[in-house]
């Protein structure tokens, strides 16, 4: 039977902290496709008792962003992939916070550097609940991929600024998505393509 918590305790912290994998739902208030996204790379972080944040570092569209500036609505949920059955769902109010916007910087040092971040996205939990997860199959973690570092290392900064461009301006069903073109790389090593 599924419980709900008023704040993110010391004990789901610890459980959320051991997820490698959290899935992101998004919709607009009048539109068909509703977004659901993998996340991992270690992008998630609890700011506090009701608040949780998290790096996007990018991908081929823009819908949470479109989404979350329409109308807010959002839920992160993690389930247990091994140990005790269990599965989490926060919902709450999400604000996207760009990288030319005040705060961008302290709060991305919350984080592990990622290789690239369009944006950081913020929740304000409104309801915590839990539910058992029983069906949820037992996996084991290997290793997070690579394949991300790998892509963004072998293109140089104005072709990830073209990318970023032309996937991030409007969502699916032409919501608005980032304001600027702008994204943080972090600083490349002196081999890498592009400088830094």
């Amino acid at each position: 039977m599924g419980k709900s918590h008023n704040e993110i305790g010391p004990e789901l912290a610890a459980w959320v902290r051991a997820q490698h994998l959290f899935f992101v739902a998004t919709a607009p208030t009048h539109g068909a496709l509703i977004n659901c996204s993998p996340k991992g790379l270690d992008t998630l972080r609890i700011l506090g008792p009701r608040e949780l944040a998290y790096v996007d570092i990018g991908g081929s569209g823009i819908e949470t962003v479109a989404h979350l500036k329409e109308n807010g609505r959002i839920v992160i949920m993690l389930c247990a992939f091994e140990g005790p059955p269990q599965i989490v769902r926060f919902h709450g109010r999400g604000a996207v916070v760009e990288p030319h916007e005040a705060g961008f910087r302290e709060l991305l040092a919350r984080f592990a550097e990622p290789p690239m971040c369009r944006a950081i996205i913020r929740v304000e939990v409104d309801r915590v609940q839990d539910s058992c997860g029983y069906a949820v199959p037992l996996y084991g973690f290997k290793a997070d991929r690579d394949t991300m570092p790998r892509y963004i290392a072998a293109k140089t900064e104005a072709e990830l600024r073209a990318s970023a461009a032309k996937s991030n301006r409007r969502s699916l069903e032409g919501l608005p998505g980032l304001e600027q073109d702008e994204i943080f790389l972090a600083p490349r090593s002196t081999g890498a393509r592009g400088g830094s």
